[in-house]
This record gives C-alpha cells, sequence and structure tokens, in this order.
C-alpha cells in the first residue's frame, strides 16, 4: 500500500513527476457507508470499493481502516486541457497556471459507451435544458420533449457542450452514479465539481478521452503502477461478487518496460508488479527504482516486502526440479540370506504415503 504518493504536480511541462495527489487514511465513522464516504469525498464508488477489499461497502466496520484513493499517475497523453481517462474514470483538468486538478465521473455503459479521441469545448451552458435524444425517448416514451433546469434535470447545473454531437461533460442529479458506467454515453461530475470546472474552462478548450486502466509513472527516483478494476471485476465490485482473477498479461509487461526505458539505470520488482495486478486496488504502487538497489533498498521495500529487484525482461520461471533415478541394490539370494520375517506389516502398494 502505499503511504503517500507525492505533493500536487507542478507545471505540466516541467519534471515534476507523473504522480499527483497522496493517499489518505482515516478512520470508519459509525453509521458510515461506502456510497456516503464517496459522496462526502467527491470520490468514485467504485475506486473507493477496490482501494478498500476488507470493507463491507454497505455496512463497514466502525473504526475500521479508510483508504481514500486521491493519489493519481497521469495518464498517457499530452498534458493540456482537458484529459478524460475512462479507465480509471477521472478526469484531469491541466490549468495555465500549470496546477493539475483530477475529478471523479460517470462514463457511459457497455450499451453507449463514451467515445474515445481528441474534441473540444465549443459550448457552455448553466442551467442548461435537456432535451432527450431519440434514443432515449424510445426506451422511455413518457418522457417530455424537453425537462427545465431543476432537481429533474440529469444535466445537473452545468454543462460543457463537445464537438462530438450529443457528448456532454456536466453535473448530476443522481450523485451515486459518479464512479461507475451508468450513463448513456456523456461524462458526468459531482454538482461541486461541474461548477468549478465550469467557471474554469473556456470555449475552445481541447478535450482528450482515453481509456487507460493501467497506467505507470515516474515520481523522483521510483517507479510507480497504477492498476484499476476491468470491466467484468469493477461490475463485481458494485455487486458484491469476488473479482475475477487477473494475471499479468502482454499490456502490462509492455507498459513497465516502456517505462523503465525512460531511466538508463531502471530496475523493476516484478513481485510487485505481480501484487500489483493480482490486487487491482487502483493505488499507485512502488515497483521500481532507478539506481541499482538491493534487498530492503527503502525506496521500494516498503512496497514489496523487500524482494530483490531484477532488470528487464522478467525473470523466466525456475525449471522444476527432476529427482534423480533411485537406483536399488540387488535383492539378496533367498536361499543363503533369508531373514525372518519383520513383525511390522508393509504397506500395501495402493495405500497413500503419508
Amino acid at each position: 500500500m502505499v503511504a503517500a504518493a507525492g505533493a500536487a504536480a507542478g507545471p505540466a511541462d516541467s519534471d515534476a513527476g507523473d504522480l499527483i495527489g497522496a493517499v489518505r487514511l482515516e478512520l470508519v465513522q459509525p453509521g458510515d457507508s461506502l456510497v456516503a464516504i464517496a459522496g462526502r469525498e467527491r470520490l468514485g464508488f467504485v475506486e473507493l470499493v477496490a482501494a478498500n477489499p476488507w470493507l463491507d461497502p454497505w455496512l463497514p466496520a466502525p473504526g475500521a481502516l479508510l483508504v481514500l484513493p486521491d493519489a493519481h499517475i497521469l495518464p498517457d497523453a499530452p498534458r493540456r486541457g482537458l484529459v478524460v481517462n475512462l479507465g480509471d474514470q477521472r478526469l484531469y483538468h491541466y490549468r495555465p497556471d500549470g496546477r493539475i486538478g483530477s475529478m471523479a465521473i460517470g462514463i457511459g455503459d457497455e450499451a453507449a459507451a463514451t467515445p474515445l479521441g481528441q474534441t473540444r469545448v465549443v459550448r457552455k451552458q448553466a442551467r442548461p435544458v435537456w432535451y432527450p435524444p431519440a434514443s432515449i425517448r424510445a426506451a422511455d416514451p413518457g418522457l417530455p420533449l424537453s425537462v427545465p433546469p431543476g432537481p429533474d434535470n440529469p444535466l445537473g447545473s452545468h454543462a460543457l457542450y463537445l464537438g462530438w454531437r450529443g457528448y456532454l461533460i456536466h453535473g448530476t442529479n443522481r450523485p451515486l452514479s459518479i464512479g461507475r458506467a451508468l450513463t448513456h454515453g456523456c461524462i458526468r461530475l459531482y454538482p461541486e465539481d461541474i461548477a468549478q470546472l465550469y467557471a474554469a474552462v473556456p470555449v475552445g478548450t481541447p478535450v482528450q478521452v482515453v481509456d487507460q486502466p493501467l497506467k505507470a509513472g515516474w515520481q523522483g527516483d521510483r517507479l510507480f503502477l497504477e492498476v484499476h478494476p476491468t470491466a467484468a471485476q469493477a461490475v463485481a465490485l458494485e455487486t458484491g461478487v469476488p473479482p475475477p482473477a487477473a494475471a499479468v498479461g502482454g499490456a502490462v509487461l509492455e507498459l513497465v518496460a516502456a517505462a523503465s526505458r525512460r531511466r538508463v539505470d531502471a530496475v523493476v520488482d516484478w513481485e510487485a508488479v505481480r501484487r500489483a495486478v493480482a490486487e487491482h486496488r487502483g493505488l499507485p504502487v512502488a515497483i521500481g527504482v532507478s539506481r541499482p538497489a538491493i534487498s530492503g533498498d527503502p525506496a521500494i521495500s516498503g512496497d514489496s516486502g523487500g524482494t530483490p529487484v531484477a532488470p528487464w525482461p522478467p525473470p523466466a520461471p525456475p525449471a522444476p526440479r527432476v529427482r534423480p533415478p533411485v537406483r536399488h541394490p540387488a535383492p539378496p539370494c533367498r536361499r543363503q540370506c533369508a531373514a525372518p520375517t519383520s513383525p511390522l506389516r508393509s504397506r500395501s502398494r495402493g495405500s497413500p504415503a503419508r
């Protein structure tokens, strides 16, 4: 677990690093639920559940440790304007003064996925009117032709209209949908976050949408990996069933290899990589350093248990040990070396070894 992952990032084009924010630790209060905590802290529901696998999302034990995942590796995208990452369900705002903000979002479901690519903010509207598109009206014929501003308007208090026709970044009247894939393709924010974003983002701001559930980046001389739940694992976390297991695949190996090649002397702890993938908690985990390291190096031992590091490529699993054949001596001659019968009963051929 990462205890802290760095302070707020510096200018977007500086060498301040690839991480922003810090993981916070608190205690569950009586009567709390992860749904209530997510809304109070403006975190995504799935990201909060993934970061706290030991907690019951609906009835967490009072006094239990609570991890608030406020540390993030920046997506692999141009650091300007708005970057929306569907993989971690977050929006990253690269401000002109160099500061970087991160906000939890709701995204399109499987049937109406949020599109990927580049666009711009083409219009802004406070107190927007919602005109239900034909696809939504077909599923719910009782909807009116338009919904005025107010508590029944799913666009919330503010909207940023994108160059893609019919797609917006907007608020919501359903805060419980933030951090989940429940929209018809638009990008939802908490009411407090959309109000701030609306005031800070001018028309013409570039917007890039990517899908990166796996992220790697450097902070100082340490290499971090952030693994978020897959779509199937996210559904499992929402429904309270055990999520399907995941193994280190080619995408993880390629990502870590590319990140490690950014430093000449980088070394990677592959056991920490395997553990981060298996746990998929969405937290930046230290997996390597940019200097020669040994077992117990404080730069990585807090996250990898002091596992020795190894360079790319990862070591192949050890070959199975083959036991040499046992040569038994020839049995003695029955006539010359007959021995009295042993009082111990011999084990039959089919009996199991103990």
